[in-house]
Parts: structure tokens; C-alpha cells; sequence
């Protein structure tokens, strides 16, 4: 909250919610309130972060909304520089910002892969190229134009977490998301964290999201789908891209004890297949789904020297 009341931008209201805490969570954001009237105070009874969230957007008033976790700190430059930056993009439907782990001894190694590859997408174009392999954007770094929110219809519970979801529901409407190249947003690491303790926020929940959005977006009306990759990730994804009526006819995989066997009764081939497994149709789509590190930037090799184009013809989902 401090780090909120001394933002350079003055011109910002905070609606604070709290939702239904046991503890002096809402004595102490009244206090707040009563020392400065941009703090306003939704006082709720328990129902999840999901009603909490859609409940403080229909409480904000500006045109551009900010989200923020009540464990993390801002900059006191975000809120101005986030603002500027829309003011200045008129087609830019969310301004991020890059983040920070802290405190640093607790910065897991996953996470601190994870903050990385965040920040290393800035643009419009990475986050587009990129949004089907994790979420692209840290929740608590985001501007949203309120106009987007509204289309939108605010956050849905759909069991897969519901930043995610709304990234996805936004790439796939078109919204181009683009990051304020500087660390505004210091994200706190704890045991306790929502995504650590809820099962919305475990890796199936992620794959089933993935699944869902793309089966409505790039591989809609595609004649078959291939998935680069049969081990863990690629059987996952397989999995509930069949539930989402996908037609998978093949898996491809670099390992010789794999190839020629099947996966879910779809046979596994090596690369060299790809160029004949292409032809089976004419709006075939290939998503790459391997999990070790490393593979992504091969693999895009080899489809780039095959005249492949990625966000065309295929999609990293891993």
C-alpha cells in the first residue's frame, strides 16, 4: 500500500478489496482510507479471487486500470510511466512492466527461469509469438484499458487461472500487449502464494487452458493437427486437445526408441517425416510441446529451414 500512496502519479484512485480476511486486513486498509482519499475500501464476504477481482473492477473509475497483489511493492514511477505509455500507443490494449523476484533468498530456481523469460519479452510481436507457452505477463504488472476489460466481461472461472485465461481470451480478439522495458514491479516469492496452493494454478490447469484457446483460435478449421514432441508434455497436451476435438495424426520426436511406436494410437514419426506428414491436408498446424530446455530454439531451427512460419503454420506450446 505504501508503495502505491507514493506513486509519482497523482491522479490514481486505489480500490482496495478484501475479500472476507480473518485477520486486521480491513481495520488496517480503513485506516488507510481515512489518511488518504484516494484509498477506497471494498469490504467483502469470502468468495474467491475471481469475484474479488471482477468486484474492483466495477468499482474503478478510470480509464486505464492497474492490477496489484496486496504482498508486492511498485516503483513509484510505475503507475506514470505505465499511463504515459498507453497514452503514447494508442493500439496497445495492456502496458506490463518487467518484474523482480524478492526477497532474493527465496527466488526458487523455477521462478527465477520463469521472471527470465518474462522479461524477455517486450513486444507486441513476442508476446503474440510466445502466449501459448506460459502466461507472458505477471498479473500484478499489468495496465489494462478499461474499454478492453469491458469487452472482455472481466475475469471467468473456468478451473485454469484466470489472468491466463484472460491474456488468452485477449490475444485471440486481437490486443496487442507490450511491456514498459524497466523493472517496476518487485514480485514476492513465498511458499504460500496463490499459485502455489491452488489447483487452478498447477501445470494441467495451464495445459487445459492452452488446449481450450487453441483449438479456437490457430488450429480452428485446421484439416489435422501434429504435435513436435511425445514425451510428458506433448501426452498432455495431446490429451485434452482431443477433448477439445483436435485431429491429431501425428506426434514427431528425435528419440530413436520412440519413433515408430504410437502415442494414444497416433503413430510417432521422426523430423524428416514432417515434409510429407504436411501434405495431408491443406490447413494442417504444428504445435511444438517439449519441455526440456534447450529444444525450443532447435526446434524452431529446423521448421524455419523447413519454410515454415511460426504463428502461421506452427505454435510453441512448451
Amino acid at each position: 500500500m505504501q508503495s502505491l500512496i507514493n506513486q509519482t502519479l497523482e491522479e490514481h484512485e486505489i480500490v482496495a478489496v478484501d475479500d472476507g480476511s480473518d485477520d486486521a486486513t480491513d481495520e488496517r486498509l480503513q485506516a488507510w482510507a481515512q489518511q488518504d482519499q484516494r484509498v477506497r475500501v471494498l469490504s467483502r464476504e469470502h468468495a474467491g479471487i475471481i469475484p474479488a477481482l471482477n468486484a474492483g473492477l466495477a468499482a474503478c473509475r478510470g480509464d486505464y486500470i492497474a492490477r496489484m497483489d496486496a504482498d508486492d511493492r511498485c516503483h513509484p514511477e510505475r503507475l506514470e510511466k505505465q499511463a504515459a505509455f498507453l497514452d503514447s500507443h494508442a493500439n496497445v490494449a495492456v502496458a506490463a512492466t518487467l518484474v523482480e523476484g524478492f526477497p532474493e533468498d527465496r527466488v526458487r530456481e523455477g521462478f527465477r527461469i520463469y521472471i527470465d523469460w518474462l522479461n524477455s519479452l517486450i513486444l507486441p510481436v513476442d508476446h503474440a509469438r510466445e502466449i501459448f507457452i506460459e502466461s507472458p505477463l505477471a498479473h500484478p504488472s499489468v495496465m489494462i484499458r478499461r474499454a478492453w476489460f469491458t469487452q472482455m466481461g472481466g475475469y471467468e472461472d473456468h478451473g485454469w487461472p484466470e489472468d491466463y485465461d484472460l491474456w488468452l481470451r485477449m490475444h485471440l480478439a486481437g490486443a496487442r500487449m507490450q511491456k514498459v522495458p524497466e523493472v517496476l514491479v518487485y514480485w514476492r516469492e513465498h511458499p504460500a502464494r496463490l499459485t502455489r496452493t491452488d489447483s487452478r494454478y498447477a501445470v494441467e490447469a495451464f495445459i487445459k487452458a492452452k488446449a481450450h484457446y487453441l483449438c479456437k483460435g490457430p488450429l480452428k478449421g485446421s484439416d489435422a493437427v501434429i504435435i513436435w514432441g511425445s514425451g510428458q508434455m506433448g501426452k498432455r497436451l495431446s490429451k485434452h486437445l482431443l477433448r477439445e476435438g483436435a485431429r491429431l495424426i501425428a506426434f514427431i520426436d528425435i528419440d530413436s526408441k520412440k519413433i515408430g511406436r504410437t502415442r494414444r494410437g497416433i503413430p510417432i514419426y521422426a523430423p524428416d517425416s514432417l515434409p510429407r506428414l504436411l501434405e495431408a491436408g491443406q490447413r494442417v498446424r504444428l504445435l511444438s510441446a517439449v519441455g526440456s530446455r534447450g529444444a525450443r530454439p532447435e526446434i524452431r531451427q529446423h521448421l524455419k529451414g523447413l519454410g515454415l512460419v511460426e504463428g502461421v503454420d506452427w505454435w510453441c506450446a512448451a
